[in-house]
């Protein structure tokens, strides 16, 4: 009996020590107490990342105004980059940081390269640099991200030698147009000065016209005009004693159109061939022309001079100009076309062509379609010397005529209201002056 229970006992023993073993098992299985640890595991990363793209977009953003930032300043400092020298990266520096206005953007560094990769262009490099301190990526050791933008200007500032054949007929006193036009050759010339970045990088003519040219007397003793001895002073001062003897004592300085084919062509006046001079005329109120010049102060006073007086031949006005961009005379102050030479015409004109001289016989010519054609013949000759015209048509005038006569229907403007003048010449001159930005 005793023997029994003492084996009833260990077997009960056994039994236990089984369980135990087996709860052992399942507790060193049972993977339950793993999950609070392993998500704490888990959300380090998890942190990491959010907070990661939190302070790229922050960073993001920062170099996003940056970069609109440094464009500006590009744009801004290259129509002066070349005078600044030494003073360019400080200049480059307070207008960047104005325009940035992100107080979180530090250590900001400005660095500024001109030069000039070939005659006649002109680059301006503009970079900057600076850091962004982060608010979550400095748990791994990444306290700030650094940020870099860069601008490159380049504008081609080929030489430009440019004649402005400007309509001083009597209509242009009516609906402010001399005064808006007046006001409009100041803003252009202004921008081109700005844009020559040395002297004689942009030459101007001036050449106002009615149905004559005013070129002055100071001309009067060369050989080139024609002169009809059995008309006095060949109709222009009947009855006065102005004859072939003495015109050059009451002759104030205007042309009237040559004998054909020459009124619409550059050929040089020579004394063999009569139909090559200019045939003399008197004034009106004409401002006299002015060949090119790069004396700013002079053309400013030319445009102030002009005054509307006359009737409209808008052939003349273009074959002077184009008189003045070659170096044949009267005008031989134009140099010989080049590679980096703009050659450019711009004629403005508000009405239609009323009155133009038949030199060959002598007489007026008032049929508007004949006039018409002569012009139309002049800008093609024009055109073909690889001279670029841009025509201005103000309120009146052949639209026609004038939209064909310029080198393309982009360079043709058609000016309902005066007061728009000054915004076509601003646009005209900074196209001539071709700044863009490149990246």
């Amino acid at each position: 009996m005793e023997l029994f229970q003492v084996m009833v006992s260990a077997m009960t023993s056994l039994q236990h020590i089984n369980k135990l073993h087996a709860a052992c098992r399942r507790l060193r299985d049972d993977r339950r107490g793993n999950v609070v640890m392993t998500f704490a595991l888990a959300t380090i990363p998890i942190m990491g990342f959010v907070g990661a793209a939190v302070d790229y977009s922050r960073g993001n953003s920062a170099k996003a105004a940056m970069q609109m930032a440094i464009d500006s300043t590009a744009l801004m400092l290259s129509q002066d980059a070349g005078s600044l020298g030494d003073q360019l990266s400080q200049k480059a520096t307070q207008v960047f940081t104005a325009l940035l206005n992100r107080p979180e953007v530090a250590d900001v560094l400005v660095t500024t390269i001109y030069s000039t990769p070939q005659q006649g262009s002109f680059k301006l490099e503009v970079s900057a640099t600076g850091k962004v301190t982060t608010a979550f990526m400095k748990m791994f050791s990444h306290e700030h991200m650094a940020l870099s933008v860069s601008a490159e200007v380049v504008w081609g500032m080929k030489k430009l030698e440019l004649a402005l054949a400007l309509d001083n007929t009597g209509s242009m006193a009516s609906s402010g147009k001399m005064t808006n036009l007046k006001s409009a050759a100041h803003t252009l010339l202004a921008t081109l000065k700005q844009a020559a970045k040395t002297d004689g990088d942009v030459r101007v003519a001036i050449i106002p016209f009615d149905t004559t040219v005013k070129i002055g007397t100071s001309y009067k003793d060369q050989p080139w005009f024609d002169f009809d001895s059995a008309i006095d002073c060949n109709g222009w001062l009947p009855g006065t004693g102005c004859d072939a003897s003495n015109w050059k004592d009451y002759w104030k300085g205007c042309v009237r159109d040559r004998s054909y084919p020459f009124d619409v062509q550059d050929d040089a006046p020579t004394v063999a061939d009569s139909k090559t001079l200019y045939p003399v005329e008197d004034c009106g109120s004409l401002a006299k022309a002015m060949p090119l010049s790069t004396d700013w102060t002079a053309l400013n006073d030319k445009v102030d001079e002009m005054s509307p007086s006359g009737n409209t031949n808008v052939t003349i006005g273009l074959v002077w100009a184009w008189h003045a961009l070659t170096s044949n005379l009267p005008y031989p102050e134009a140099t010989a076309p080049a590679p980096n030479l703009d050659k450019v015409v711009i004629i403005l004109t508000d009405g239609d062509n009323t009155e133009s001289w038949d030199n060959l016989n002598s007489k007026k010519v008032t049929t508007q379609s004949s006039i018409d054609a002569r012009t139309a013949l002049v800008c093609t000759n024009i055109k073909n010397a690889n001279i670029k015209i841009y025509a201005v048509r103000v309120i009146n005038g052949n639209a026609t005529l004038l939209r064909n006569c310029a080198t393309n229907t982009n360079m043709f403007f058609d000016v309902q209201q005066a007061s728009e003048l000054n915004g076509v010449f601003s646009a005209i001159a900074q196209n001539l002056a071709n700044l863009r930005i490149a990246k």
